[in-house]
Parts: structure tokens; sequence; C-alpha cells
């Protein structure tokens, strides 16, 4: 039995790190643009930048709590800005929720106070 209440997977964490600067960076662009155009429409190649990254993040996050309530934008009937800046929001509350429930300070005879990502391999290495 592991200290550890929640674990994700090396997986998991590559996928995250991975996406979450190229999302963060997306979200920023589409925050400033809902300021100036709320109510445009997102252009087709806009969605298909968002959604791969939104996509690569779903494989991790749909299956937390916070996954019931996360979707890819709409591609065939493309949405305003701000419809997108809202999903978008949705998917920083989840990927925040994620690093907070895995990304733990450890203390024990392997680290002493260090973040490490809590995953089934990590602990599987500490295994004798």
């Amino acid at each position: 039995m592991s200290e550890f209440e929640h674990l994700t997977t090396d997986d998991a964490v590559n996928v995250y790190e991975s996406a979450i600067g190229v999302f963060d960076a997306l979200l920023h662009e589409v925050r400033e643009l809902s300021k100036k155009k709320p109510d445009a429409t997102l252009s087709k190649s806009k969605v298909k930048l968002i959604n791969t990254v939104l996509n690569d993040l779903l494989k991790i996050l749909k299956d937390e709590p916070e996954g019931k309530y996360l979707e890819a934008l709409e591609d065939e009937n493309l949405p305003q800005v701000s419809d997108a800046l809202m999903m978008m929001v949705q998917f920083r509350a989840a990927s925040v929720s994620f690093r907070s429930k895995y990304h733990k300070i450890v203390r024990n005879r392997f680290i002493s106070g260090e973040f490490h990502w809590i995953t089934k391999e990590l602990l599987d290495s500490w295994q004798p």
C-alpha cells in the first residue's frame, strides 16, 4: 500500500508536460482575442490547432473528475472566440487540478523534500 492517495503514470506526465506550455500560450492568445473580438468566429485552422492540444490533454484528463466537462472545440460549426475561451478555461482548471493531485513534495528514505510526479513507475522504482 502506498502513502500516496493518487497515482498517475509517466506517460500521462509526459503528455501533460509536452502539452501544457503550448496550451497556456494558446489560452493567452484566445484571451487577448476575446478582449478585442469576443463574438468573432474562430477560423478552421485555429480550431484545428487548438483541438490538437485539447485532444492531447483529453487523453489524461478525461478520467479525472473534471473530465466530464471537457470536450474539444466544435470544428463543423466553428465557435465564437468567447465560447472557445470558456472551454479552454475549463481545460486550464482541470490541468491545474491534475498537477496539484499528482505533483507532490516527497519525503522518504530516497528523497528529502523535493517535488515529484507521483507515478506508478516512481513508486515501483522505490521497491527493493
